[in-house]
């Protein structure tokens, strides 16, 4: 039977191992990212494009299917928002927490920008996109 001090536990324990692996092969480090945007170095290009593969292959063999959704208007800027915030901050949003973990206080500008932005989303799409936020809670 699962209760939610199981769940809780399995999600504490999954999220230090993904954390632990992402710090240990470089997804923290803010030069390594660089060299991956622009391409001097592509192991963590290819670290990442073979997450990527595996999980396309697990998802085709659980057969985990996606219902056809109409793609709005915000996909395309949000996405282009996202990768320039990726590229210039040197990390997603899970990255500058293990950034912090690991002593690099700079990151905590990256947080607080993070924060930032999502209440600057709500507020503008409130105010004047009414833009359908599906599944993504904004």
């Amino acid at each position: 039977m699962r209760t939610r001090g199981a769940i809780l536990l399995a999600t504490v324990v999954t999220g230090l191992a993904l954390g632990f692996t992402v710090a240990n092969i470089g997804f923290g480090d803010y030069a390594e990212l660089n060299r991956m945007f622009t391409f001097q170095d592509l192991r963590m290009f290819l670290s990442f494009a073979g997450a990527v593969v595996i999980i396309v292959c697990a998802f085709a063999v659980l057969r985990v299917r996606r219902t056809p959704e109409r793609i709005h208007g915000g996909v395309v800027p949000g996405a282009v928002l996202f990768g320039t915030g990726w590229a210039i901050s040197g990390g997603c949003p899970a990255i500058p927490i293990i950034q912090v973990a690991g002593g690099y206080l700079p990151a905590l500008v990256t947080i607080a920008g993070i924060v930032v932005g999502v209440r600057l989303c709500r507020w503008a799409n409130a105010r004047y996109f009414h833009v359908d936020r599906g599944s993504c809670a904004l």
